[in-house]
């Protein structure tokens, strides 16, 4: 039998955003809670978060902002904690906040603001820390759950594990939530880089390689996904926020699609131009950035005055500027990535405690699980939501 002093009620694995605010949320349920983090600093993803200013919410956060292969699944969760009772926590700490574009809400000054008051949570639920301290082995033991690290074996009624994905593993990101749900049976969605830049291959590299750095107002489509954002031009391919939302839905060996132009009718515009002395790349340049014009018409074409360019093939250029499509050669990565799309099946979770079905008392939330949101402070709102839903299960 372990020391009295390592047995707890919950043993929450992971210091990151969901696992706090369950540990917080079962804490201040007067439920004896321990947090064991491996890595060196809490709340690490917080702080690098929204350019440091932490994109903590979403006003529009619902269930049809995120992906998974159980779409239904996160709707309680996020029902029964929304952005509007995050938003009031983060009122009730003094802390001073702003809405950027389309619902985002970020600190006015640091995310530090954001990690100490959910540190000031724990503290009032009298959580206790083993950080940094990894974990060993996870056992079941007569009923409840044994976990063994260096500083010894904790046991509890309740496990919750809160280590996320395997996006930025600079900052700590591990395999472990998928390795100990192998271990106990549980099914995992394997998981890829979501929310993160696609790569072009030499040849697409080749034809706008002075342009890095340019910015283009589109919509973008990949798969299912549709966003009006900005997209980046960079010295490995594509970025920039509607870039990242359709690299969520990109499936490789499948083309993004660019609207350049979204705004415009451009049979009409070019039309309407079609017996000037202007040079197409001119024309475009109008409204789009003028290096990109010039290269794009280059690679089209059609860098020649309108009234050299026959109708027909003006028709294609109109086409092109609301279709122009682009085969990734695939994506950046983990190490650029900001979330995991997959993780935990959540076909075999309770979707009101975030519980194994077949292991009670075994919860998985937040990054874990297979329930990814678009870019925008909506996977901030999951971890919160989940990780309220197993603090106040356990």
């Amino acid at each position: 039998m372990p020391p009295l002093s390592h047995r707890f009620d919950v043993i929450v694995i992971g210091g990151g955003a969901g696992g706090m605010m369950a540990a917080a949320t079962a804490g201040q349920r007067s439920r004896r809670v321990l947090i064991v983090e491996h890595y060196t600093v809490i709340g690490e993803k917080i702080r690098i978060s929204g350019g440091g200013r932490c994109n903590f919410t979403n006003l529009s956060a619902s269930a049809r902002n995120y992906l998974s292969q159980n779409p239904d699944f996160c709707r309680s969760a996020l029902a029964r904690y929304t952005p509007q009772d995050f938003i009031a926590l983060v009122e009730r700490h003094g802390i001073a906040y702003h809405e950027k574009t389309l619902g985002q809400l970020f600190c006015d000054l640091s995310a530090q603001a954001i990690i100490g008051m959910l540190l000031d949570e724990c503290a009032q639920g009298g959580v206790t820390w083993w950080q940094p301290c990894p974990v060993d082995r996870v056992v079941r033991d007569a009923g409840t759950w044994a976990v063994d690290t260096p500083r010894g074996r904790a046991v509890a009624e309740s496990l919750i594990v809160a280590t996320g994905g395997l996006s930025v593993p600079k900052i700590g990101a591990t395999p472990f939530a998928y390795r100990l749900a192998e271990q106990f049976g549980v099914p995992v969605v394997p998981p890829r880089p979501a929310l993160v830049p696609l790569a072009l291959p030499p040849d697409a590299l080749a034809r706008f390689a002075d342009l890095s750095g340019v910015s283009l107002d589109v919509v973008a489509t990949a798969g299912a996904g549709r966003f009006r954002e900005r997209a980046l031009l960079t010295h490995r391919g594509l970025s920039g926020p509607a870039i990242l939302q359709v690299s969520s839905y990109w499936q490789g060996g499948e083309p993004v699609v660019l609207d350049l132009l979204p705004d415009v009718d451009s049979l009409a515009w070019l039309t309407g131009a079609r017996r000037s002395t202007v040079r197409l790349d001119t024309l475009l340049g109008e409204r789009l950035p003028k290096r990109f014009a010039q290269q794009w018409a280059a690679a089209h074409g059609a860098d020649r005055p309108m009234r050299e360019i026959p109708e027909a093939r003006l028709r294609d250029v109109a086409a092109t500027l609301h279709g122009w499509s682009l085969l990734p050669s695939g994506t950046l990565g983990w190490n650029k990535a900001e979330v995991t799309l997959g993780g935990i099946d959540t076909r075999a979770l309770s979707s009101q405690t975030l519980a194994v079905r077949e292991e009670p008392g075994l919860h998985f939330i937040g990054e874990a699980v297979d329930v990814t949101g678009w870019l925008g402070g909506y996977n901030f709102q999951w971890a919160w939501a989940s990780g309220r839903a197993a603090g106040l299960a356990c």
